[in-house]
């Protein structure tokens, strides 16, 4: 009897030890060592080029672009023929229409503190979270798309849908 009773107070004591863990909440459980550079911020630059004539520079500007920066969106213009100035032009008027109902600026914080949230609810019951299951396929079940009912949908509705494979 006093060898259960110990085995039940170490499986308590564990279980009171795992629960006061403060590492950060992870759904898919996947490692992340951190030893190797941020894949978004390096970025080749533009060669220098030395002007024939000097007084051809621009001049500096706080905030402006500076001349070996890249411009992957330009460059793709221009590559296809067209004017990365007309572009600009047209990316304003663009952002302009998809903003006329207003636009929230912090919309990335606001969505990593929903997301927090939602993990936080759905973290896994004791048995997962003690063994490092993974929960993440669970936790987003019910926002998954069935891509068969949903272009069965729009056929109903009339819409032209391009031909997909066999549902398996």
């Amino acid at each position: 009897m006093t060898r259960l009773t110990s085995s039940a107070i170490l499986g308590i004591a564990l279980l009171a030890l795992a629960a006061c863990s403060d590492r950060t909440p992870t759904l898919m459980n996947l490692t992340n060592t951190e030893a190797g550079p941020d894949e978004f911020s390096v970025v080749p630059n533009e060669p220098l080029q030395i002007p024939g004539n000097l007084r051809e520079l621009p001049t500096p500007a706080p905030g402006a672009r500076n001349l070996a920066d890249p411009d992957p969106e330009a460059d793709a213009i221009a590559a296809l023929g067209g004017n990365p100035a007309r572009a600009a032009r047209g990316s304003n008027t663009l952002m302009q229409h998809v903003g006329r109902f207003g636009i929230s600026a912090d919309i990335r914080p606001t969505l990593a503190a929903e997301d927090e949230e939602f993990r936080r609810r759905n973290d896994g019951r004791i048995l997962e979270r003690m063994f490092g299951s993974t929960v993440y396929f669970r936790a987003y079940r019910s926002m998954s798309l069935d891509r068969y009912a949903e272009l069965e949908r729009l056929r109903r509705a009339g819409v032209r849908t391009p031909t997909a494979p066999p549902a398996q």
